[in-house]
């Protein structure tokens, strides 16, 4: 039995190359899998979402497909653009690189959608390169402290430079963050920042901070990466 009454909407002024949509679905389908995969390893932070990811994945094969069917044919954008029109999506993304994610997918699709394969495929891999580069390297990121060392000071603050030096041998940098005095008491609430020389030496710098005559009350908190809130 023929198939030409089932294939002939899709001929339009010439005929459908098959071969070469299933291909262009098939690498956007690959090229979206890809960039999903690099955003399940190198996500960080409490916006993950699986649906994002599961996204990630369709976004490349609708917009080759929609590509697909606005090729060469005026009525049909017309059309697909008044959709479009009517359907609104609306999604707030919690993290700026996920938009980059986003557009990534489009245009892949695009490419692929248009039979542009090597742009697509190379593009994917240069895309995933670079995001991979930036989360290994944690490009950005400003590492000014590893250690953050409360504690009392029961002697004068001219006294200061006795516990500073066991500070200094231990630190690269040291900043002291806060200073709290109290009032009829005697002493004072101190806070430093630390940038460690050897930070599995943490340990050793407590036990000379506890020997330290004038030190109390000793806690210390891991400084993390300054980031954007």
């Amino acid at each position: 039995m023929s198939m030409d009454w089932f294939l002939s909407g899709d001929f339009g002024l010439s005929a459908t190359n098959w071969v070469g949509m299933i291909l262009a679905l098939l690498i956007a389908f690959a090229c979206g899998h890809a960039l999903a995969w690099v955003y399940m390893l190198t996500h960080s932070g409490l916006s993950y979402s699986r649906s994002f990811v599961n996204a990630l994945i369709l976004l490349p094969l609708i917009v080759s497909l929609v590509m697909m069917v606005l090729a060469n044919n005026l009525i049909t954008a017309f059309g697909m653009m008044a959709v479009f029109a009517i359907v609104r999506f609306r999604n707030v993304l919690r993290d700026t690189l996920d938009t980059v994610y986003i557009l990534t997918t489009l245009v892949i699709g695009m490419a692929a959608g248009t039979q542009k394969f090597a742009s697509a495929l190379l593009g994917c891999v240069l895309v995933c390169l670079a995001l991979i580069y930036l989360w290994y390297a944690s490009f950005g990121s400003r590492h000014r402290y590893d250690l953050i060392v409360n504690l009392h000071w029961a002697r004068a603050l001219s006294e200061l430079p006795d516990l500073k030096r066991v500070l200094q041998r231990h630190s690269s940098k040291t900043h002291l963050g806060s200073q709290r005095s109290h009032q009829g008491q005697g002493g004072s609430d101190l806070s430093f920042r630390l940038l460690l020389r050897d930070p599995t030496r943490v340990e050793e710098l407590l036990n000379e901070l506890r020997q330290v005559t004038g030190v109390s009350l000793l806690t210390t908190v891991l400084a993390d990466d300054k980031s954007e809130i």
